[in-house]
C-alpha cells in the first residue's frame, strides 16, 4: 500500500545540543535503512520549513504505524497520513 505521508517537525529549542544531535544522526540512518529497503519510497524536504512529504509503500496501516512510530523524531513531529491508490489514467506501472 502506498501512503503519503507529511512530517512537520518540532524539536524544543530548550533541547540540549548533544541529545539534538544524537537523535538527527539516529533518524538519519533509519530514514536511510527504510529507503534502501524501498519502503520509504520518496522523501521530499518543504522549503522554508522543518517538515518533509514522503511516499511510504507498505504491507498495511499497522506496519506504517510501527515505521513511523519507530522515528527518533517521532515524539517532535506532527504526522499527517493519507492512503493513496493508483490512478486509472496513470501511464506507470510502478506506481501501485
Amino acid at each position: 500500500m502506498l501512503f503519503h505521508v507529511r512530517m512537520d517537525v518540532k524539536i524544543p529549542h530548550d533541547l540540549p545540543a548533544d541529545v539534538a544531535a544524537d537523535i538527527l544522526a539516529r533518524e538519519k540512518a533509519y530514514a536511510q535503512d527504510l529507503q534502501k529497503s524501498g519502503k520509504w519510497r520518496h522523501i521530499w524536504r518543504l522549503a522554508g520549513e522543518y517538515a518533509n512529504v514522503s511516499i511510504f509503500d507498505v504491507r498495511d496501516n499497522a506496519e506504517l504505524h510501527d515505521i513511523l512510530s519507530g522515528l527518533p523524531l517521532f515524539k517532535f513531529m506532527e504526522i499527517k497520513v493519507t492512503p493513496m491508490l493508483r490512478h486509472p489514467s496513470s501511464i506507470r506501472d510502478d506506481d501501485t
